[in-house]
């Protein structure tokens, strides 16, 4: 499936030269969005949140869009993607709560170059920064959808939850919807901004985790070489 999504204000000409398709299940979303209005918004963006891989970078810009094209109102863009960021992210929340720290903690044991005491650091950390944490990353690419999922595990209190998802959702949508609607038929040149930070998150992240593995090694080759130099 393809959508073409075309201003109805655009000269003929310029539809057949340069529309912006989408396809696959993103294309779906999309015929969503533009036939049922800020329902089909709400239901895109839940979507992104369970599956990261489908860009809120595309579905909050086009229904800022589709509101600047009398599709919705900009306040029903706003309140339907918002509901629909909460609502992906307390799926996750009890995905991470049937999960449960007890047998997360019994993985990390098994897991290579990991250690129990790198959880319980985490799970600490955490616990002093959760909430801080949970508003912050809803506005962060890749980290808004995956930090629902350790809070769930840690148990953090639904209400606290909700109120800090929606409350660092409606910031990040706020921002995407308003660009989409104020810049018209180059919505779709939001996404361009966007995926230039997300190369950076996921940059950090190879870098940071990339520290860790080499940190790690080092350190287990350096206790290896003591306990040979032990030995009589």
């Amino acid at each position: 499936m393809t959508a073409v999504l075309v201003s109805p204000d655009t000269p003929p000409a310029t539809q057949a030269a340069e529309p912006t398709e989408v396809g696959g299940i993103a294309g779906f979303f999309v015929d969503l969005m533009e036939t049922i209005g800020g329902p089909g918004a709400g239901i895109a963006v839940a979507a992104e949140n369970l599956f990261p891989p489908l860009p809120s970078e595309l579905f909050l810009p086009l229904a800022g869009f589709t509101a600047s094209q009398g599709g919705m109102t900009l306040a029903e863009a706003l309140i339907w993607t918002t509901l629909g960021s909460v609502v992906g992210a307390v799926a996750l929340y009890w995905i991470g709560a049937a999960i449960g720290r007890d047998r997360l903690r019994a993985v990390v044991a098994r897991m290579p170059l990991i250690k129990v005491a790198d959880f319980d650091r985490t799970e600490e950390w955490f616990a002093r920064h959760g909430t801080k944490a949970v508003f912050f990353g809803r506005m962060i690419p890749v980290f808004r959808s995956l930090i629902s999922v350790p809070a769930g595990v840690e148990r953090m209190p639904m209400t606290t939850f909700v109120l800090l998802t929606t409350a660092g959702s409606a910031v990040w949508n706020t921002a995407l919807v308003l660009l989409g609607y104020s810049l018209g038929d180059n919505w779709h040149r939001v996404e361009g901004y966007t995926g230039v930070l997300e190369k950076v998150v996921l940059g950090a992240v190879a870098v940071g985790v990339l520290w860790f593995l080499v940190t790690r090694l080092r350190r287990r080759t350096r206790d290896r070489d003591a306990g040979e130099d032990g030995e009589p």
